[in-house]
């Protein structure tokens, strides 16, 4: 197990006369150590960073880390997280922007016992559904607007439970329903001993209001420094390249993962399982955004009836393709 969070140290770039120390990036995660995040080890421990003479500080998020807060106090040049978020924050005055899109499907869905009578969402109903905050709530928040479910815990409505990242609500008959993953806490169900025939999923893809997860944003200052460009586009180059060997090589980059894992929390058996399910996300992205794929996740922030998560379509001022262009090329 490696201890160290800052990756691709002691890089130079050689000359004939001189040798030049490497460029620092900071990367904020949205969440621990794990597959999720395995592009930016790979990218990492193949030294996808040095070729690109970048010392990147990788640092993991938690339950109680809000990335763009980390980004607003100077303690990242880069950080990961949800469009959802990142347009709600930037509505209320943090000027995000999305330089790369890394994941092109939605791993986000809602699963129920299937014991509860629950088969559609309009069953929801009088139940009680476990939904992730920090900026993770939007999402749902949306959706339950858009079907006109009320969240205020009536008996038309739902009552949310603010869900820790576990999934012992669902295990304990606290809630119905529970936010997970494709990639992650729905195997954790599965593994505490409910089977799929035990349960109903409800895959936001599937239900037309799937929003982007997982995009590279900075601040909108940032890309006015030509500097600052230069070293955003030889990170997103490496970064993307940590992808898709990811992608093409899922059991070593889970185990690359596990390397860098402190905590000693995460099994091979959990990473190798997600990094699976990871590649069926960022499969066919080169990381440059898919301007339908943006609008698509505003349309549904806006269409949130009365309270809506957006009140705005921010344009094309959100998302830059400058960064992900000259990566490419």
């Amino acid at each position: 197990m490696r201890v160290q969070t800052i990756f691709a140290a002691a890089v130079f770039a050689l000359s004939a006369a001189s040798a030049q120390a490497a460029d620092e990036v900071t990367l904020q995660l949205k969440w621990v150590t794990q597959a999720q995040f395995a592009g930016y080890y790979v990218a990492a421990d193949k030294g996808f960073y040095a070729e690109e003479g970048l010392e990147v500080e990788i640092k993991p998020g938690g339950p109680d880390i809000a990335p763009p807060q980390v980004l607003a106090g100077g303690g990242a040049d880069v950080i990961l997280d949800w469009m959802p978020s990142a347009l709600a924050t930037r509505e209320k005055g943090l000027p995000l922007v999305n330089i790369a899109q890394p994941f092109k499907r939605s791993g986000m869905m809602l699963t129920c016992r299937k014991d509860t009578g629950i088969k559609t969402p309009e069953d929801f109903r009088g139940q009680t559904i476990g939904v992730w905050f920090f900026g993770n709530e939007y999402p749902f928040l949306s959706w339950m607007s858009q079907l006109g479910i009320p969240t205020d815990g009536s008996a038309e409505g739902v009552t949310v439970l603010k869900q820790g990242f576990n999934v012992d609500p669902i295990l304990q008959g606290q809630a119905a329903c529970i936010s997970t993953m494709t990639y992650n806490e729905y195997w954790q169900v599965i593994d505490a001993g409910l089977g799929a025939d035990d349960l109903v999923v409800f895959k936001y893809e599937d239900q037309g209001v799937a929003t982007l997860e997982d995009g590279l944003y900075v601040l909108e200052d940032k890309l006015d420094d030509a500097g600052e460009v230069d070293k955003l586009v030889r990170f997103v180059r490496a970064s993307m390249k940590g992808w898709k060997y990811a992608e093409d090589n899922p059991d070593e980059a889970a185990l690359i993962v596990l390397e860098y894992d402190e905590t000693g929390a995460q099994t091979e058996r959990h990473q190798k399982r997600m990094m699976g399910e990871i590649a069926k996300l960022t499969a066919g992205s080169n990381g440059a955004l898919v301007p339908a794929d943006f609008q698509r996740t505003v349309d549904t922030l806006l269409a949130g009836g009365s309270d809506p998560v957006i009140t705005a379509d921010p344009g094309d001022s959100a998302w830059t393709h400058a960064i992900t262009v000259a990566a490419l090329n």
